[in-house]
C-alpha cells in the first residue's frame, strides 16, 4: 500500500468554508465520539501492538494515542484564548519531540482519559459559542490567520485522520479478530 495512502487515509484536510449550524452539530458529536472509538480501537491491542508503527517510519499506536490527548489540549487551548482574547498567537509544539518524551511510555489509558475529559469540556465550549464566536481568531503559527470554523473543522479532521492510521492498522494486520 501506498505510504502516503497509510500516512492519509482520509486524505488531506479540506475546509468548509461557509458552514451550517447542522454541520457544526455533527462536528460536536464527532469531537464526544472519537474519544470512545479510540478506546474501542486500542483497548484489546497487546503491549506488543501498541508498539507497532501505524506505518513504515510512523509513529507507534501507543504514540499515536499520547499525540492525540495532547494535540486536544492544545486545540482546546487555542479556542479558549481565541474567544478571550483578540486574535493571539497560539502556541505550538515539537509534537515530532514531544512524541519522544517518556511520559508516551505511560499506559494509553491515561491519554484515553485525558482525551474523553477534554473532548467533554471542548464540547460543551463549542455548544455555547454563539455564531459570530466562531468567526473569532488566532494566529497559528503553521496556517496563518484561522477563524474558529476552520479550527473546528481541523481538529475533527485531525481526530478523524489518526482514528483512520489506527482502524487501517488493525485491519491490515489482522487484529480484527
Amino acid at each position: 500500500m501506498d505510504v502516503e495512502r497509510l500516512r492519509y487515509p482520509i486524505g488531506l484536510f479540506e475546509p468548509v468554508t461557509n458552514p451550517t449550524f447542522a454541520q457544526r452539530g455533527e462536528w460536536i458529536r464527532d469531537i464526544e465520539a472519537i474519544p470512545e472509538q479510540v478506546r474501542l480501537t486500542v483497548q484489546s491491542l497487546t503491549p506488543e501492538q501498541l508498539t507497532t508503527p501505524y506505518r513504515p517510519g510512523g509513529w507507534t499506536v501507543q504514540q499515536v494515542v499520547h499525540h492525540m490527548a495532547d494535540n486536544d489540549m492544545n486545540a482546546f487551548i487555542r479556542f479558549k484564548r481565541a474567544l478571550t482574547e483578540e486574535c493571539p498567537l497560539a502556541g505550538s509544539y515539537r509534537e515530532d519531540l514531544w512524541a519522544q518524551l517518556d511520559d508516551y511510555n505511560v499506559p494509553v489509558e491515561i491519554s484515553l482519559v485525558l482525551m474523553k475529559a477534554v473532548h467533554d469540556r471542548f464540547a460543551a465550549l463549542l455548544r455555547s459559542m454563539r455564531e459570530n464566536e466562531f468567526e473569532r481568531s488566532f494566529i497559528s503559527q503553521t496556517h496563518g490567520s484561522m477563524s474558529l470554523n476552520e479550527a473546528v473543522q481541523r481538529y475533527v479532521w485531525h481526530g478523524r485522520h489518526h482514528l483512520a492510521q489506527l482502524l487501517s492498522l488493525r485491519e491490515r494486520m489482522g487484529w480484527n479478530n
